[in-house]
């Protein structure tokens, strides 16, 4: 069964509890500029920019999907950390890339100065980094 992506704007009670558990295994700096992770949840669905992978009703992985002027960003990407290395990641950002293409909209990935991980993921991607 494959990880369904959708953009999260009613989620559930399991849905928060999933998203909680996702972005506690967050590091710290993934979560700035928000104090912790129940802020970037409250601010990304009321932004409406919550794009979420689901595999059998559950939530394993999200990320805020937001247009800016030009392009569209991807940012906060973060996959429970006992469902990594499965794809989960690879599909959010497959599926943003799309919604974005669709949109006639190029994607970058965002992320703060510094982060080497967040590098690797725009050079493995081929897509701009924008650094905040």
């Amino acid at each position: 069964m494959p990880v369904i992506v959708e953009r999260l704007s009613q989620p559930s009670d399991q849905d928060r509890a999933d998203l909680a558990k996702i972005y506690a295994d967050a590091p710290d700096w993934l979560l700035a500029p928000y104090a912790d992770a129940a802020a970037l949840i409250a601010a990304a669905l009321a932004e409406g920019s919550l794009l979420a992978g689901r595999f059998n009703d559950r939530l394993l992985g999200a990320a805020l999907l937001a247009p800016m002027t030009g392009h569209w960003q991807l940012s906060h990407l973060c996959v429970r950390r006992v469902t990594r290395g499965r794809g989960v990641g690879r599909r959010l950002l497959d599926e943003a890339q799309r919604l974005a293409q669709d949109a006639g909209q190029a994607l970058h990935l965002a992320a703060p100065a510094g982060h080497l991980e967040s590098q690797a993921l725009a050079a493995r991607s081929h897509l701009p980094l924008d650094v905040y």
